[in-house]
């Protein structure tokens, strides 16, 4: 085995590593946060800043592809962490919303059934077992299917424009014979 492929494959191993450590975090603080609180002005600053903190670290991330030594595993990365931290944040409000006012979903919801509820909708834009009821809830949980749609699309867009951008700066006419996966050399 080549000393690169070697280097490769702690690379893509290391960023494996990060970015299942970072969703873990991400979890973590979810499960730990007490979203038992009523829902005020607050509640809606902090579920903007999350949204907010969703959009600030894609576009720290995209800027990292372009720069990165492998932007293919950055661009891997970048989807691997922002769309659980979206996922998270919708979750976090659901568990306010159902812990204030029970009757807003079939079901009340803690923090593990808003995580799946938020998931179902996400993966499937669809209802099983557990349903928005209230017009609050229908409200969010439509913001959720609009706002998943547009984030898979813009961010998967702007992920594999960068990792294109990224490779072609590769290219012989650009940087030498480097190929996508081996990292930038002298810059």
């Amino acid at each position: 085995m080549s000393r690169a492929r070697s280097e490769r494959g702690r690379q893509a191993t290391l960023a494996l590593l990060r970015s299942t450590c970072a969703v873990a975090a991400l979890v973590t603080v979810y499960y730990l946060a007490p979203l038992n609180a009523t829902p005020d002005a607050g509640t809606w600053l902090r579920f903007a800043l999350g949204l907010g903190a969703f959009a600030a670290l894609v576009t720290w991330q995209i800027r990292g592809i372009l720069s990165a030594p492998m932007p293919v595993v950055r661009g891997v990365q970048t989807i691997a962490v922002s769309l659980p931290l979206l996922l998270l944040v919708f979750a976090s409000v659901y568990v306010v919303i159902s812990t204030e006012w029970p009757a807003s979903f079939t079901e009340p919801l803690d923090h593990s059934d808003a995580l799946y509820f938020t998931v179902t909708v996400f993966a499937t834009v669809g209802f099983g077992d557990i349903a928005p009821v209230s017009e609050l809830a229908r409200l969010l949980t439509t913001a959720q299917m609009v706002v998943g749609l547009v984030a898979v699309g813009v961010v998967a867009k702007l992920v594999v424009n960068a990792v294109r951008i990224a490779v072609q700066r590769r290219t012989p006419e650009h940087d030498g014979p480097q190929g996508h996966d081996e990292p930038i050399r002298g810059g």
